[in-house]
């Protein structure tokens, strides 16, 4: 059953990825398909810059995706029905499955560990291809399976004029069985892969729309900014087998404990060893998890198609960095240093982009700087001990966030491509679904009580608040505050988005609800934001964390944290709430009250909003300090060393010396007679000279 769980996904890539190139060589015998022409591709994708978007006569009445003639002209890939039905049936079996081992596993204790085959074997290192299955995996299964099945079902629907769907679908496939493989990884090699995996589909999810310089961009900053944490992770994975001469999960935390204490030395100081490891593992996270720091490829990134957005940046490949924490929380826990770093930056992620999210304009901006600032507790969680709780708000953090980013991929569809919500307004009456499951989502991630969200947020800043942690104090303060904050950009992208006036009165009268297979999968997701929280709250907190998690997470601090959280002031336990509401009432005076206040405030308070509306400039910072730099030395050496020095010391300049004697040696012979006589007389002359100087006698 395992293996079909993680198979599956595979076989499904493999399929639409032969369909499509089929597809490709049918188009195009003979010869690579050339990139679509700028001017027929803008209309269609156009999600980023509303001025490239169709009119609103151009859209298509059926199913409510930007149409246009130019487009028409271009047939889908033949097989592509084949290819999305093929893969979304393969995600549901996949995700039927992966609920039934959530059971097994989880509430019945079957853990199990599958060997496959071995992968690498040489010399002290030992590695096997092999399937971990316990509580831990069961969670990150069911998040991965059921999110990407229903995303499958969606893009059905939002795709459904794009030329390439089969490539898409098996891309998305494709992510599917490398976060599989991730998830259920033994051993860190293992675990490495799959890492890999993820950023490899999310490079090419990302760039999907390649012939826009702007998903291009995304795409490969994405991949340079996660390369900077992944060798970080690489480094850390090269140490614990160093350390410990192995690379599976097992044999490294039987040998944790003899790490503690031991250090190295290093620039004349003595360096822990064990909190070095965990702080280069860690680095990994950061990149893929986009904590503060290494965040800035995390906003791009939704240059690519919705559905993207809310199966890779949402729910799955950037929880992969919190997992793995998780996942390696017997070796966390043992150092409180490098917990006490991961609770300092995840608190400083969930603060900064909390603020950044409060100017933004853009509708999937807003969502995607909400999914830092969410990744941002899940850390704070898991640096302070209370690591099941970091998996409880991972777990409903998929449904509400995957729902929010889906909602927004039909709003964009009914504003014919326009992302901007300050030219929105009003859509409440045209999209009465969208608007109802975006509400549900929006009451979720502000942690309205009794959704999915209250009950894991709260039990974040509480779990803060009363742990030991170095920087317990300072996470508890930045998470109380991204609270209200939250509350505010998320209820101003509400009242924007559907309430009001409309601003664009051309798209709203030509808006209309999306078609029912983008419906469903809101639906579904809507439940889930709802019923994800307390039917399962004693699985993730309490002392029913013991038994569903068993051995898969180190909850040696948790009773402790269990005991001191019921023993809460009133005030603190409600703390959470207050702020949300607060940040509800703030955005309601702003947007539906005062609406010339907020541009009033901004003109008052300029260099504050240009900060919070450039993202504190740390892409000016980056660019300034790294990028520009970089890009001068790459200069310098092409064009200096390769091309001056190299080329016109080596190969180029020996070449061009010879053709120069050639060339002057080829101007010596003229054809001419009197030339050739004047060259010999200078030659005996030369001669008689020589010998008369010489003394030489004949």
């Amino acid at each position: 059953m395992y293996e079909a769980i993680v198979a599956l996904p595979l076989i499904g890539a493999i399929i639409a990825g032969l369909i499509s190139l089929a597809g490709a060589r049918n188009r195009f015998p003979g010869e690579d398909p050339p990139p679509p022409h700028d001017d027929h591709a803008a209309p269609l994708l156009a999600e980023s810059h509303p001025r490239a978007a169709p009119s609103p006569h151009e859209a298509h009445a059926a199913t409510g995706v930007a149409h246009t003639e130019e487009h028409a002209t271009e047939p889908p890939a033949a097989g592509s029905r084949a290819a999305e039905l093929i893969t979304t049936t393969l995600l549901v079996i996949s995700c039927v499955l992966s609920w039934y081992a959530f059971y097994d596993v989880g509430i019945a204790g079957h853990e199990a560990r599958v060997r496959l085959f071995s992968f690498i074997s040489y010399a002290d290192l030992h590695s096997d291809w092999a399937l971990r299955i316990d509580a831990l995996t069961a969670v990150m299964l069911v998040v991965v399976t059921t999110v990407s099945s229903l995303v499958h079902l969606y893009s059905i629907g939002y795709m459904a004029d794009d030329p390439y769907r089969p490539r898409f679908f098996s891309y998305l496939s494709f992510f599917t069985f490398a976060m599989l493989m991730l998830v259920t990884s033994d051993n860190l090699v293992q675990m490495f892969f799959g890492w890999e995996g993820v950023g490899l589909a999310s490079y090419l999810l990302i760039g999907f729309w390649y012939y826009k310089p702007e998903a291009n961009a995304a795409a490969i900053k994405a991949f340079v900014v996660n390369r900077v944490g992944d060798f970080g992770f690489s480094l850390g994975i090269f140490a614990v087998f160093a350390l410990t001469g192995a690379v599976d999960f097992d044999t490294i935390f039987a040998q944790a404990p003899s790490l503690v204490g031991k250090s190295f030395h290093f620039l004349s100081f003595n360096v822990d060893v064990l909190a070095t490891v965990c702080l280069l593992l860690f680095m990994g996270a950061m990149g893929k998890s986009a904590q503060f720091l290494l965040h800035t490829w995390l906003p791009d990134a939704m240059e690519g198609p919705t559905p993207v957005s809310a199966l890779i940046h949402a729910a799955t490949m950037v929880t992969a960095g919190v997992f793995m924490v998780a996942r390696l929380s017997p070796l966390f826990s043992l150092s409180p240093g490098a917990s006490a770093f991961v609770t300092f930056i995840g608190a400083t992620t969930a603060m900064f982009a909390a603020t950044v999210g409060l100017v933004q304009n853009d509708i999937k901006r807003i969502i995607a700087y909400s999914t830092c600032s969410q990744l941002g507790y899940m850390f704070v969680a898991m640096g302070v001990g209370a690591y099941s709780v970091g998996m409880f708000h991972l777990f409903t953090h998929a449904f509400f966030k995957a729902l929010l980013f889906l909602c927004s991929g039909s709003v964009i569809i009914a504003m014919h491509h326009e992302q901007d919500i300050r030219r929105m307004g009003g859509l409440w009456r045209k999209l009465p679904f969208t608007y109802a499951t975006m509400l549900i989502g929006t009451l979720a991630l502000t942690g309205f009580p009794f959704t999915a969200g209250y009950f894991s947020k709260d039990a974040i800043i509480e779990s803060a608040d009363v742990s030991a942690n170095a920087m317990a104090g300072y996470g508890f303060v930045m998470t109380l505050v991204a609270a209200a904050l939250t509350a505010f950009y998320s209820w101003r992208l509400i009242f924007k988005t559907f309430h009001g006036e409309p601003h664009d009165r051309a798209h709203y009268e030509a808006a209309h609800e999306s078609p029912l297979v983008m419906l469903v999968p809101l639906g579904f997701l809507a439940i889930g934001s709802l019923a994800a929280g307390w039917p399962v709250l004693s699985l993730f907190t309490g002392h029913g964390a013991d038994v569903f998690f068993h051995a898969a997470l180190n909850l040696g601090t948790a009773d402790r944290l269990y005991a001191a959280e019921e023993k809460l002031p009133l005030l603190l336990a409600l703390s959470p709430t207050i702020m949300m509401i607060g940040g509800f009432l703030v955005a309601w005076y702003f947007y539906m009250r005062r609406p010339d206040l907020p541009e009033e405030l901004a003109r008052q308070q300029h260099l504050l909003y240009e900060f919070l509306l450039n993202k504190w400039y740390f892409d000016e910072i980056y660019d300034f300090l790294l990028v520009r730099p970089t890009m001068w030395l790459g200069r310098l050496l092409w064009k200096e060393g390769d091309g001056f020095i190299i080329d016109g010391f080596g190969p180029d300049g020996v070449s061009t010396r010879v053709l120069d004697v050639t060339r002057n040696v080829i101007r010596l012979q003229t054809g001419y007679l009197y030339h050739y006589a004047f060259a010999m007389l200078i030659g005996v002359a030369a001669f008689v000279t020589w010998f008369m100087f010489t003394g030489v006698h004949g």
